[in-house]
């Protein structure tokens, strides 16, 4: 194979006048998306880029933006998204660890970048949403004919950032067989063709916008809607236009906060799917009584892809993600001897396949401790799998609260809080506790009008969950402090209510 992921994603397409992209007003065919890329492609090696060169990329999300994760691939570099949120401080440190040859933003950071850039040697260049910026002037004067650059399957294709809800983010290296493996497993388990057109709302500087999303459609040949954003109101106008549509938990949620949002809209919607968050399965129930549809969750994170997902055909059973994707082995561990537990059991997740990132970047001694000998990794979340064999995520292990020597694990207490009259939505965290090591503490949103009572929460939850599992205190927050991909930050709850129990 000459370069796998550019060869099975672009390569196919070429010449082809159907729609690719559609961006409001504009559509961009396969054939035009191919020529801007090889013009990218050639503006980036003109700018010193060569093979297996890192390019770190902060901007907004566009078909420019999506042509140059194509040209990355066609070039041999290493595509290095960033959170467009991110502040300046925040890129330093992702362009320090990568050492990226180029960096682009947007023209209006330039400003605050260039010391980040000089810094790192790297040259900066700028791409901004209304197409101006440097590296837009150079790729326009170059050629739309680009020769593809060899690749092997283990070459790196992407670094790609942990999302840091704790600590340091870390650059999980993905090559182009975790890529293109992946994407084939999820085109065959969602059965996309190229009659499909999913309506993307999600940003492409995330393993779900950009390698599950704009992969699978790649790779099946259909139509993207590809919105700026989420909003309400654009997402019900496009709908109809569309066949499918992915999303984290907080999209579905707030559509179904719409009334236009009902079964005669989605009425001829194939398929909804939902990642990157825990979906309530109040949300699920929710959802399927307004408009009929099941959603579809699946489960994954930044080193792997995908690992699990509910079936297209079959149950897809509410608060679980499905089971392990063909060529992905899942095991579920004994925290203290790494022993694999019995069906049923809660333990850390592990995770083995050809999904799996090669480890992270310039990081070796991480590497050791977050992959076993014979291959597996070990992914901090805990789960089980129960007696059907679909798998349940119970919380990340490092926010498994140990109060009085007893084991809580969060999501047991949120699921119950959820459940009583007034709570929409609810976190819990461990903070320091003076006799116990660890205080159980719950935040949660309320209903407008509901009244909060803490006693009232308590007693209702006496005869559902046992006593030393129980919050100690209980606050009423407006929002649950969330990444970019809607995960609650637990670290910042933990945070904020650190001196709860101080004495």
């Amino acid at each position: 194979m000459h370069n796998p992921l550019f060869d099975a994603l672009f390569a196919p397409h070429s010449g082809s006048s159907r729609p690719l992209l559609i961006a409001g007003s504009d559509v961009v065919t396969y054939d035009a998306f191919l020529k801007l890329a090889a013009r990218l492609a050639n503006a980036l090696v003109h700018n010193g880029a060569e093979p297996g060169d890192r390019v770190a990329v902060q901007v907004s999300k566009s078909p420019e933006a999506l042509a140059l994760y194509a040209a990355c691939v066609q070039a041999g570099l290493v595509f290095v998204p960033l959170n467009t949120a991110y502040t300046p401080g925040e890129v330093a440190y992702f362009v320090e660890d990568a050492s990226p040859r180029i960096l682009i933003c947007d023209d209006s950071g330039r400003e605050a970048l260039e010391v980040v850039a000089d810094r790192a040697g790297a040259r900066l260049m700028t791409l901004s949403k209304d197409r101006s910026g440097t590296l837009m002037t150079e790729a326009l004067c170059a050629t739309d004919a680009f020769e593809t650059v060899r690749r092997d399957p283990d070459d790196l294709a992407a670094l790609l950032y942990t999302s840091g809800t704790t600590g340091r983010s870390k650059g999980a290296m993905l090559t182009h067989d975790n890529l293109l493996s992946n994407a084939r497993e999820l085109v065959t388990a969602w059965r996309f063709t190229a009659e499909d057109t999913l309506l993307h709302a999600l940003p492409i500087f995330h393993t779900h916008g950009l390698f599950v999303g704009c992969g699978v459609i790649l790779l099946a040949g259909g139509t993207m809607i590809f919105l700026a954003g989420f909003r309400v109101d654009e997402i019900i106008d496009w709908l109809p236009r569309a066949s499918t549509m992915m999303g984290v938990p907080t999209l579905y949620t707030r559509l179904l906060e719409d009334a236009r949002f009902n079964r005669r809209l989605v009425a001829h919607m194939r398929l909804f799917i939902s990642g990157s968050a825990p979906l309530l399965e109040t949300t699920h129930a929710a959802f399927e009584r307004r408009t009929g549809h099941l959603i579809l969750e699946r489960y994954g994170m930044t080193e792997t892809g995908m690992n699990s997902s509910n079936p297209y055909e079959g149950e897809r059973r509410a608060g679980t993600v499905g089971f392990p994707l063909p060529g992905v082995e899942l095991r579920i561990v004994s925290q203290s001897s790494s022993k694999p537990l019995p069906t049923a059991e809660v333990g850390e997740i592990e995770v083995r396949g050809r999904n799996v990132c090669k480890g992270y970047w310039q990081r070796p001694e991480k590497t050791r401790e977050d992959f076993c000998a014979d291959g597996f990794f070990k992914t901090g979340d805990l789960g089980l799998v129960d007696r059907d064999g679909y798998v349940h995520i119970i919380g990340r292990a490092k926010d498994l609260i140990i109060s009085g020597g007893y084991n809580i694990y969060p999501k047991e207490v949120e699921l119950v809080l959820d459940e009583l009259e007034g709570v929409i939505e609810s976190a819990v965290v461990g903070v320091p506790h003076p006799d116990l090591g660890e205080g159980v503490i719950a935040a949660v949103i309320f209903s407008a009008g509901s009244q909060f009572d803490q006693a009232g929460l308590l007693q209702a939850m006496q005869n559902k969950i046992a006593r030393f599992k129980q919050p100690k205190r209980i606050f009423v927050v407006a929002e649950l402090p969330r990444n970019s991909m809607g995960k609650v930050q637990k670290n910042i709850l933990r945070q904020r209510f650190i001196d709860t129990f101080e004495t």
